[in-house]
Order: C-alpha cells, then sequence, then structure tokens
C-alpha cells in the first residue's frame, strides 16, 4: 500500500479555508448578538424613561405629603388658643350629610372675621364628628367630608387652606350618649380648633 501526500500548499489551502470560514460565522454569530443586545438596549431606554417619569410622579407626590406633614406639625407644636363647636340646633349636620346649614355659614363667616380682625398667624385643625349609628368606614368618610366642607367654606372667607388641616374622628368622640336622639345630634358636629 501506497500513502498519498498532499502538498504542502494544498494543507495550507485547506487551513486558509477553514479559518475564513470560521470567520464568517463567527462574524455572523457576532452580529446576531449585537442585534440581540441592541434589541434589549432599546426596550431597556424605554423602561428607564417610563421610570423616569413615575419617579418625578412620585417626587411630585412625596413634597406634596411632605408638605402636608409639615402643616401637621405646625398644628401639632401649636399652643392651644380656643375652640369653636358647630353642634349647636341650627348649625347641626343632618344624618348622613356633610352640608353646612345657612346658620353654620354664618358663625364660620363671623369666626373668619375674627380671625382677620385679631390678624395673628395661627392655624386651624379642623375635627369631624358623627353619632355611632352606620358603619365605621362610613362614619369616617362622613366625619372629613363635614371638616373639609368647613375647611373649603373657610378658604372662600379668605383662609388660607396651608393654615388648616382636617381630620376625622368619626364617632369615637362623643360628647353625649348615643343611645337617644338629642345624644345622637349631638354628637354629629365639627370642631375648630385655633392653635398659635
Amino acid at each position: 500500500m501506497q500513502k498519498i501526500r498532499f502538498p504542502a500548499v494544498a494543507v495550507a489551502a485547506i487551513a486558509v479555508g477553514a479559518l475564513s470560514l470560521g470567520g464568517c460565522a463567527t462574524k455572523k454569530f457576532v452580529n446576531e448578538q449585537v442585534s440581540a443586545v441592541d434589541t434589549k438596549l432599546g426596550a431597556t431606554q424605554s423602561q428607564v424613561s417610563n421610570q423616569g417619569v413615575q419617579l418625578a410622579e412620585l417626587d411630585k407626590t412625596s413634597r406634596e405629603a411632605l408638605e402636608r406633614a409639615q402643616a401637621a406639625g405646625k398644628l401639632a407644636e401649636g399652643k392651644f388658643l380656643y375652640s369653636m363647636v358647630l353642634s349647636d340646633d341650627s348649625v347641626k349636620f343632618p344624618v348622613n350629610r356633610a352640608e353646612l346649614s345657612p346658620e353654620a355659614q354664618e358663625r364660620l363667616t363671623a369666626f373668619a372675621e375674627k380671625m382677620k380682625a385679631e390678624n395673628r398667624n395661627v392655624y386651624l385643625e379642623i375635627q369631624g364628628h358623627t353619632d355611632a349609628t352606620g358603619p365605621k368606614e362610613l362614619n369616617m368618610k362622613l366625619g372629613e367630608e363635614r371638616a373639609e366642607a368647613v375647611r373649603l367654606f373657610m378658604n372662600k372667607q379668605g383662609v388660607a387652606l396651608n393654615r388648616m388641616a382636617t381630620i376625622s374622628y368619626a364617632d369615637e368622640a362623643p360628647v353625649a350618649p348615643n343611645d337617644n336622639r338629642e345624644g345622637r345630634a349631638q354628637n354629629r358636629r365639627v370642631v375648630v380648633v385655633v392653635l398659635s
């Protein structure tokens, strides 16, 4: 048997051909990988942009929350000066209602005028209260609505919104028994606490 010998040139040509084919496959592979990375990068940039918008919204919300907290802190630090209670017969809130009666509006107008005449830097804590009838969640919401009705009316009378905070005590701080009609009527009230 005779061995077949390839000339050295043929071996070199085969080696160069194999390397060039390998190079083409590698180049194609790299292009595919780069394309995939570009696609992922585009999607990531879109997500980053969306998150930037969400962060801006959260920043605005957190700034507003901080302002409210600071206002509440000023209220908490304030010294009690006096309070006004909207609970006598002419200004009581009807059952499940938060609207101010004409009599309540007159008293609040006079109260706002008194505050303007005193010309002092005061803060108001407006407390909404309910009787004990109805579910807890409804009473909490109703107390807040009553306090907010007073806050908005006081703002129309010239009291700055940032000087007022509202809180609902619902039925948690009764001034009279809730087992009779007269007591429940007294508990449906708003208390305006003036702090320096």
